[in-house]
């Protein structure tokens, strides 16, 4: 069972209508206990970082951390991803999850923000959640704040810079991109993660 996280901040039935359609079996939860208990999680996340807060409030950190750590898939969408990092620099004072070094930043200046639409990604070899995308395919973005490139970047994006469209390391996976408005090949990409 995959455990879609709801913390008033995802855009739950998108996700939820794209996992139907893969015949995925899912459950829109807020409940630590069933967090750990999944076999994958998700956490979409749609609006400002200051959202993520309600993941430590209730406990959701935690139920997340434990999962990851029992080996669990995870899959963090826009501000999911965001929130793997150390934090951003739109809530400095909300911590992230930790998972990946380095803050999120707003586009730079010159940027015209949010960035909204379609865009192509540059897939780097051997990434499970992005297996069978080929370079430059276009997915769909809608955010103003952006993870670095690092280590465990497997898919990047230029858009007055270039930054992570996908990270990646062992279980723990992220798109800064909306997999469920990105057409076959955001399907293709939500197919990956499910079929783990």
């Amino acid at each position: 069972m995959i455990a879609v996280i709801d913390y008033k901040a995802g855009n739950l039935t998108s996700v939820m209508k794209a996992l139907n359609a893969l015949n995925a079996m899912a459950i829109v939860t807020a409940d630590p206990e069933e967090v750990r208990r999944a076999s994958k999680v998700i956490l979409p996340g749609v609006g400002h970082f200051a959202a993520t807060r309600l993941l430590r409030e209730q406990g959701l950190s935690d139920a997340v951390r434990d999962s990851i750590e029992r080996g669990a898939p995870f899959l963090g969408i826009c501000v999911g991803l965001q929130w793997l990092f150390e934090g951003s620099t739109e809530a400095p004072e909300d911590k992230g999850l930790g998972m990946f070094r380095g803050m999120c930043e707003r586009f730079p200046v010159g940027a015209k923000v949010p960035h909204v639409g379609w865009n192509s990604i540059n897939v780097r070899p051997g990434s499970r959640l992005m297996a069978h995308v080929n370079e430059g395919e276009f997915v769909y973005y809608t955010h103003s704040y952006r993870a670095p490139v690092v280590n465990d970047t497997v898919a990047v994006t230029e858009y007055g810079e270039v930054f992570s469209g996908a990270v990646e390391r062992g279980n723990i996976m992220g798109v800064q991109f909306h997999p469920e408005k990105s057409g076959e090949t955001g399907m293709r990409i939500l197919s990956n993660f499910v079929e783990l």
